[in-house]
């Protein structure tokens, strides 16, 4: 008599759907540009039942709504007289046009800035419901009070009537030229208007330099050397591979490897190739492996006997970290120093990025990604603009298609627009092993089956974060501290996470506070470190740099060529190399 099939497996001869039911929520992720219809339902779905089982405080958000109306009534004569009300939220600046405080549009601004703050107040102090649901919902809360703000709704914006009225309609006009440009853009892949002014290798991307290495996964540049002497200490900046590495190289007035250049160091760039769907298996660790150690490689034997200055930017910071407590776990000190620019080590308060990112969304992300072989920077675009969605979103649509103003594209923008890709299988182990799963501030990361410890990197670390950051958060950026078992110098900077970081000295513009724990001293807790560290006015490049010549031996040496045509390494063109210039 045949064995029977253990129970809940299907027989041996029974067919697999499962590829059926991938490809059916791959279908699903393009039609929902990537977020999971369930975790937003659970949200919803916690929210609601809890609130329902919370009649003493729906009395107190009735109670509330009964107070703010009775203000608003009894402020509604003032108002008529042309009394502008307070702005409740700082730093919104979408009613702070002249326009809104005359009558009517005063009392319309006032009356939704009331149900807005209302509205976003039911999110909160809910008995039972979970802090991520909490967090979910008061998001999603923002985003529809977003959708329905006066200054959004060009009958009620004051601005966009005033101009129409004075311009007969011309700014409409305009407009509408401007809209069915753009919707021509997109729909033929073609970039958004006015990137064209930026031109990779002639306007951006200009630093002189060479090509020394390439990989299947990246270039290494090499850049010209510019003192007669340099710092024996080069230093290797490690970006992110959701963007190009431009962004540390843009024009020559913001970019920060010339400017390094020019202080006398030399600087290697790794320039990450943008993948396809041939390349679906590429893992986390390949970019270990083939990216920062590879690097390393090339550089010792351009440069022997030198130790070097590794520099990460974002995911680039993130797995340069990987790299660098797995290098101190096998007694390899070839780094004189570590620094992490807007870079998490610890993803268990990743900021709103993340806020949705759970089973049911990795899930679905890695259908799409199995479908495909890869996930866009444009599946994922949407969800970086609403972040911020009054200014990435909806003031763009207001300004642009409304009052027909285009907004003049800058070198940052350009390079925001120029879009890549991220392998299925690196992205999966990525969400999966660092923000699901927390693993490396964990001690349960593994590399090569052997797990690594960040208090194992004995070099010392400049950490920064970006005081504005909605991807990398300051706070779980300065984790590091907690993690570290060495100097640890923690800057956090004015701006966000692409303009905090390219803030050249020339601008004298923002501002930065920074102070080191030393190895030995006792944790500072982020708000009490705020609390504490000094102030400095204009851009934090130069306070790094001298932190990184103090790092090293202090001492110049003759700059190295460029290549190493003895060792096989022959230069293979020049900066700013093939795979940047890929779509």
């Amino acid at each position: 008599m045949p064995a029977k099939a253990p129970v809940g497996r299907p027989a041996p001869d029974l067919p697999n759907f499962r590829t059926f039911d991938r490809a059916l929520k791959a279908m699903h992720g393009r039609l929902t540009q990537g977020v999971s219809p369930a975790v937003i339902l659970d949200a919803w779905r916690d929210w609601v039942l809890h609130l329902a089982n919370a009649p003493g405080r729906r009395t107190e958000l009735a109670m509330a709504a009964g107070v703010e109306m009775f203000r608003f009534l009894l402020w509604l004569p003032r108002a008529m007289a042309g009394e502008r009300a307070e702005n409740p939220t700082p730093g919104d600046g979408r009613f702070a046009e002249t326009a809104w405080s005359g009558w009517p549009f005063n009392a319309i601004a006032r009356s939704y800035q009331i149900g807005e703050a209302w509205w976003l107040s039911t999110a909160r102090d809910i008995p039972g419901l979970t802090r991520r649901n909490e967090a979910e919902i008061a998001f999603l809360m923002r985003q529809m009070a977003d959708l329905v703000s006066p200054s959004n709704l060009p009958w009620l914006n004051p601005v966009i009537l005033a101009r129409t009225r004075d311009e007969c309609g011309g700014n409409l006009r305009r407009g509408a030229g401007y809209l069915a440009e753009d919707i021509d853009r997109q729909l033929s892949g073609a970039p958004p208007a006015g990137v064209e002014a930026f031109e990779i290798g002639r306007d951006v991307a200009v630093t002189p330099g060479c090509v020394v290495f390439r990989n299947e996964l990246m270039e290494l540049i090499q850049y010209r050397p510019t003192m007669s002497t340099v710092y024996p200490e080069p230093i290797l900046i490690v970006p992110a591979w959701i963007m190009k590495y431009y962004i540390l190289d843009l024009t020559p007035e913001d970019s920060l490897a010339r400017w390094l250049v020019a202080q006398g160091h030399t600087v290697f760039m790794i320039s990450w190739k943008n993948p396809e769907a041939s390349d679906r298996d590429i893992g986390l660790d390949d970019y270990r492996r083939k990216g920062v150690m590879a690097a390393l490689e090339v550089i010792t034997l351009i440069m022997p006997d030198r130790r070097v200055h590794a520099c990460g930017y974002c995911l680039g910071g993130t797995i340069l970290t990987i790299a660098a407590a797995t290098m101190a776990r096998d007694h390899d000190h070839r780094l004189a120093s570590v620094t992490l620019l807007a870079a998490q080590t610890d993803f268990a308060e990743a900021g709103e990025l993340m806020l949705f990112i759970d089973e049911h969304q990795v899930d679905l992300l890695e259908a799409m990604m199995w479908d495909q072989g890869y996930l866009s920077t444009r599946q994922m675009s949407g969800a970086f603009q609403a972040l911020r969605s009054n200014d990435l979103i909806w003031s763009r649509i207001i300004r642009t298609y409304f009052l027909g103003e285009r907004e003049a594209v800058t070198d940052l923008m350009a390079w925001n627009a120029d879009q890549t890709r991220m392998p299925a299988r690196m992205h999966g182990e990525y969400l999966r092993g660092l923000f699901l799963e927390n693993r490396l501030s964990a001690g349960r990361f593994a590399v090569e089956g052997r797990v690594v410890a960040i208090r194992d990197i004995a070099a010392p670390i400049f950490a920064l974060g970006t005081r504005r950051d909605h991807i990398a958060p300051w706070r779980s950026v300065y984790k590091i501290a907690l993690f570290a078992d060495t100097d640890v110098t923690f800057a956090l900077v004015s701006g966000g996470h692409n303009v905090g970081i390219v803030n050249p000295p020339v601008r004298q513009t923002g501002s930065f506070q920074m102070r080191t724990r030393h190895h030995g001293d006792r944790y500072v807790d982020p708000d009490t470190w705020e609390a504490g560290a000094p102030h400095h006015d204009g851009s934090w490049w130069p306070a790094w740099e001298r932190w990184l010549r103090d790092q090293g031996t202090g001492e110049t040496v003759t700059p190295p060529e460029l290549g190493a045509v003895e060792k096989d390494l022959p230069v293979l063109g020049e900066a700013p190399g093939s795979y940047v210039r890929a779509p």
